[in-house]
């Protein structure tokens, strides 16, 4: 089955985005991408927003945030219910998230990991599953429930 993969960037995180393209282009990724264009001075939930709703439709299996510390996109991305965003630093952090979390968009801090670790950490997050079980209840309480 082919994966899609959505992608949305700040200016501080355009150069890695349009990379990250090219290399999940290259391992046959489908693509959304949901912007920025350019290095010029954006509003990330402008692209945050369609990014996270491409994921929680379903229209994407999985989602890649940046921006300078990926606080921004982060906050801004779990403010949708169906929604599990987690920054990372290392590739570890990027397998926990989805071992344990399930996380559904990966948020990468540009100004903070090389662009080699970038790409490390999102082949890790795209080829690790869930583990379930006891991490599947506490995924559970996540979402507010009315």
């Amino acid at each position: 089955m082919k994966l899609t993969v959505a992608i949305g960037a700040d200016h501080a995180g355009f150069e890695y985005k349009e990379a990250i393209k090219t290399f999940l282009e290259e391992k046959k990724y489908d693509i959304l991408d949901c912007g920025t264009h350019s290095t010029d001075s954006v509003d990330y939930p402008d692209y945050v927003h369609p990014t996270a709703e491409a994921v929680e439709t379903q229209k994407a299996h999985f989602g890649i945030l940046i921006c300078g510390s990926a606080n921004g996109v982060a906050m801004t991305a779990n403010k949708h219910q169906g929604i599990r965003a987690a920054i990372a630093w290392q590739t570890d952090i990027a397998s926990l998230a989805r071992q344990h979390n399930n996380a559904n968009i990966l948020c990468i801090p540009a100004r903070f990991v090389s662009l080699e670790m970038a790409m490390e950490m999102l082949t890790t997050f795209l080829t690790t599953g869930f583990e379930g079980g006891r991490h599947e209840r506490r995924v559970n309480k996540i979402a507010i429930s009315c």
